[in-house]
């Protein structure tokens, strides 16, 4: 059935005494989506032993009435009866001398967001926003945002947060692969879909599981027996951890007489370290630094180009900088944005052959740097252009304590207890999932670490809810290969080996919509897509094709391997105009991978290279950017990259500390 707003009764305001004796959590307020076809908690807080009346009503409901009594913490539950999907209706929650009314409520496919930054990547960051955002005219989807805060101890709330329609006004800030998720399940579905997007960038999966689920995991015991006893504690830690990458790197922070020759042409910078641009800053080494930072680098100007105007072209900057040439200052960006830099050079501030170009950045809180594309760092006339690109001197002239070194990497289950904790038990169809990047170092772990998650949400939800999830996409990380060693491979591999480990998980293959240079692909929609896919096939019984070809066995004869594959769907194909299969690689008994040819026969894949002649081992998309691999089902769904054999990789030792 579809459903359309304009037959649904106006919305009423929502009403809610602020200091009522009765309350609810932060998830429950208007706009909100429930979900259908299961037991309705709803729980909130009142005077000890207080009679507590709930009751949803409107658009065809009517003496959908519970009743509870407070405990003696104030904490008070009940479960309205399961219904169909539909709306608007009011939930109306009673005590002895306050109502609260929450209007505008929706009865649909709830959904759990989270993961790192792929999952927060918001819409209007996305490819075509412009145009998605014009279009998003869904307010039956709806997006709630889960406040981002850490806490060593479970929390019974949330800051805040409200549901909002996909409008749009609205649908620029939600995030973008559950948005076109949702939207592709509403176009399937035709029910309200409801979005609870708990999601933080950079953040590693240790840090959503809980502690009673960490403890029981041998690897992680130690560590939780050893965390920090308050916020306080891991911020000093940090902050002495950075201070002492500082006195490492550089010997301590300069005096202010030091720093004022710093943007001169002449400056001895041989000393200075070396850093590869564009990049974040405050990462690796230097992780949560707040400060002024400098950058320099010389380049060649030809002779042709003598008395020109030139381009300078910085990319992006996240921060304010001061830009030189040659010792004269040549822009400068007074306020923290992060806005592409583009100055003018005038032929009076330049000089044949060598030029120097000195860069302060000074990052007054969150992240800072250089956050462009390498293409976007450049001198350049007309036709002409120089990359800037690549590696540059740098030195930290300050540091600020902003109260920003407690991250949520800092320990175990710090987002698990304020993003997770107080969302249990609101009732959801499943969870979508984005995440991995932050722990391609230790991907081995990996294969632990992220089913022990899985098992722990559903533990606390008492209930196996699907758990769809995102395999990372290509991007060159560290120039990770078969001959050097993979981490993101390694990664993808224990992403893959979670559907066995834990049941009811799909998995969405996304490695040809990946960007190389960008760890952020733009293409929200096919992940969206995707991931829909799997919802529709599993949580809702859908007869779809919903993955792409999956390694089953290989047999070998002579020099030639035989790969077998389910999910073919209708048959298999290589995704290029020439019809060539690209990607697959074959060791011998050296373990050396050569490039092979590979050709399709009767859905299996055949492969084979003249340099080894008795190959034993084969490897498919095994590389940090393996966007070569082509193999897909004729459903147009990619093959997850594998390696036939199980030879130590390079993450296994690495282990969460």
């Amino acid at each position: 059935m579809k459903f359309s707003l304009s037959l649904f009764p106006p919305a009423l305001l929502f009403a809610c005494q602020v200091y009522a004796d009765v309350h609810l959590p932060k998830i429950f307020n208007e706009h909100m989506v429930l979900q259908r076809y299961k037991p309705i908690p709803v729980w909130g807080w009142a005077d000890a032993g207080e009679k507590v009346t709930v009751e949803l009503t409107g658009n065809g409901i009517s003496g959908k009435i519970k009743t509870v009594k407070a405990g003696k913490d104030g904490k008070w539950m009940l479960r309205l009866d399961a219904e169909k999907e539909g709306g608007p209706y009011k939930l109306i929650v009673k005590g002895k001398k306050n109502t609260i009314t929450l209007s505008d409520v929706l009865i649909g496919e709830v959904w759990i967001c989270s993961g790192q930054s792929n999952m927060q990547w918001t819409v209007n960051r996305s490819d075509n926003a412009k145009e998605e955002i014009a279009a998003a005219d869904y307010p039956l989807i709806r997006h709630f945002e889960v406040p981002r805060e850490i806490s060593l101890t479970p929390q019974d709330d949330l800051r805040g947060g409200k549901w909002k329609p996909a409008t749009p006004e609205n649908v620029g800030g939600f995030t973008a692969a559950g948005y076109f998720f949702a939207r592709e399940l509403y176009r399937q579905l035709g029910v309200p879909v409801g979005l609870i997007n708990t999601s933080w960038g950079g953040t590693i999966v240790e840090t959503w599981i809980s502690k009673e689920a960490m403890k029981s995991f041998s690897a992680f015991s130690n560590v939780v027996n050893t965390m920090p006893s308050s916020i306080e504690e891991l911020g000093a830690k940090r902050k002495v951890k950075l201070g002492n990458a500082i006195n490492e790197s550089q010997g301590g922070l300069p005096t202010p007489a030091e720093v004022q020759s710093w943007s001169s042409a002449s400056f001895d910078d041989s000393n200075w370290k070396t850093i590869e641009l564009p990049r974040h800053f405050d990462r690796g080494n230097f992780i949560l630094h707040d400060g002024a930072v400098w950058f320099r680098r010389e380049f060649d100007l030809p002779d042709s180009l003598s008395g020109q105007h030139l381009a300078l072209s910085l990319g992006t900057i996240d921060g304010l900088d001061d830009t030189y040439v040659n010792g004269v200052k040549i822009g400068s960006t007074a306020i923290k944005t992060s806005t592409e830099r583009i100055y003018i050079l005038e032929p009076s501030q330049l000089r044949t052959q060598k030029n120097r170009i000195a860069v302060r950045i000074e990052d007054p809180g969150g992240r800072s740097g250089f956050t462009g594309k390498p293409e976007d760092m450049k001198i350049s006339r007309n036709t002409y252009e120089q990359s800037l690109a690549g590696t540059w001197k740098h030195r930290i002239e300050s540091s600020v304590d902003n109260k920003q070194f407690a991250g949520p990497n800092d320990a175990g289950t710090l987002l698990y207890n304020t993003m997770i904790a107080p969302l249990i038990p609101y009732a959801m169809q499943g969870v979508i999932w984005y995440q991995g990047e932050s722990n391609a170092g230790r991907a081995y772990q990996y294969r632990k670490s992220f089913p022990l998650m899985i098992k722990d949400w559903r533990d606390r939800w008492k209930e196996t809810f699907p758990f769809l999830f995102v395999q990372l996409a290509s991007f060159d990380a560290a120039g990770g290969n078969s001959a050097k060693g993979s981490s993101w491979a390694e990664l993808r591999e224990a992403q893959d080996l979670t559907l066995q480990a834990s049941p009811k998980t799909g998995m969405a293959v996304i490695h040809d919509v990946g960007n190389p240079k960008d760890i952020h692909p733009t293409n929200k929609q096919e992940v969206g897509r995707r991931l829909a896919l799997e919802a529709l096939q599993m949580a809702y019984g859908q007869n779809v094709i919903a993955e792409g070809p999956r390694y089953q066995s290989m047999q070998k004869e002579g020099n030639k391997i035989t790969l077998s594959f389910s999910n073919t769907g209708s048959g298999l194909e290589a995704h290029n105009k020439y019809g060539y299969l690209d990607g697959f690689e074959v060791a011998g008994a050296d373990r050396i991978f050569h490039w092979a040819k590979a050709e399709i026969r009767d859905d299996k894949v055949i492969v084979w290279s003249d340099a080894v002649a008795d190959p034993v081992a084969v490897h498919y998309g095994w590389a940090d950017d393996n966007m070569e691999a082509n193999l897909f089902n004729k459903e147009g769904l990619p093959a997850a990259p594998f390696r036939t054999d199980t030879w130590k990789g390079i993450t296994e030792e690495a282990r969460f500390k």
